[in-house]
């Protein structure tokens, strides 16, 4: 199972509400080199994570993470891995972060990726509140920029995740549409104070306030990592 990202990019406006011809770009990478992801850009995730997942993440390794050919490849691997002091593990994959190297409040940002298809994949791109280590998930709030659940293939989901009196509340919506593992397409979501729009493509499916009379601001007021 594989995920390419060709381009991961973070526009900001100058004023709120300005077109598209108006957007600066502030952050990239095109992955126009070779081997492991840029470290200045980005750090790793390693072990077992979240959501008792059977793969192991990795870290600096090029069966899992690499840049070729113009693309991120992220890849998941069934195999025989036994990591620095840990027992052997089954499956090997890679999760990759800003955290620490960068982080944004407000603007769109977008991906280019071809996710993979199959029954038991969940590919996803998201960005989590820099307060994470402070307030915790999910005080700190969470932008699921795309998800795609591989028993559910005509479907991509986009979702803000925060919470009420400390229990966990969230706000998605989902565009049906054909096969979108065939070819790459641009996810992304377009943040202000007011509001988070959903992107695929051209297409916005998705609109979420970003704070109301219900909803503490955590995603309002707190800067992001992807």
């Amino acid at each position: 199972m594989k995920i390419h990202l060709a381009a991961v990019a973070l526009l900001v406006m100058a004023v709120h509400g300005v077109a598209a011809a108006g957007w600066q770009l502030v952050w990239s990478d095109e992955f126009n080199y070779q081997g492991l992801p840029d470290t200045n850009k980005w750090s790793y995730e390693e072990g077992f994570i979240r959501n008792h997942e059977r793969q192991y993440y990795t870290k600096a390794r090029l069966e899992n993470a690499r840049v070729e050919d113009g693309h991120l490849v992220i890849e998941c691997r069934k195999e025989q891995f036994t990591p620095t002091n840990h027992a052997p593990v089954e499956y090997t994959a890679a999760s990759l972060t800003t955290q620490t190297k960068a982080s944004w409040q407000y603007g769109r940002i977008e991906v280019r990726a071809k996710i993979p298809q199959g029954k038991g994949v969940w590919p996803a791109i998201w960005m989590l509140g820099t307060n994470i280590t402070q307030v915790g998930w999910p005080r700190c709030g969470e932008i699921d920029i795309m998800e795609f659940v591989g028993k559910e293939p005509d479907g991509i989901h986009g979702t803000v995740h925060y919470a009420i009196d400390g229990q966990h509340q969230s706000d998605g919506g989902t565009l049906k549409t054909s096969r979108p593992f065939d070819t790459f397409h641009v996810y992304a979501v377009e943040w202000t104070p007011e509001r988070i729009d959903f992107y695929y493509d051209t297409t916005k499916y998705h609109p979420s306030p970003s704070a109301t009379p219900t909803r503490p601001p955590a995603i309002r007021s707190a800067r992001r990592n992807i």
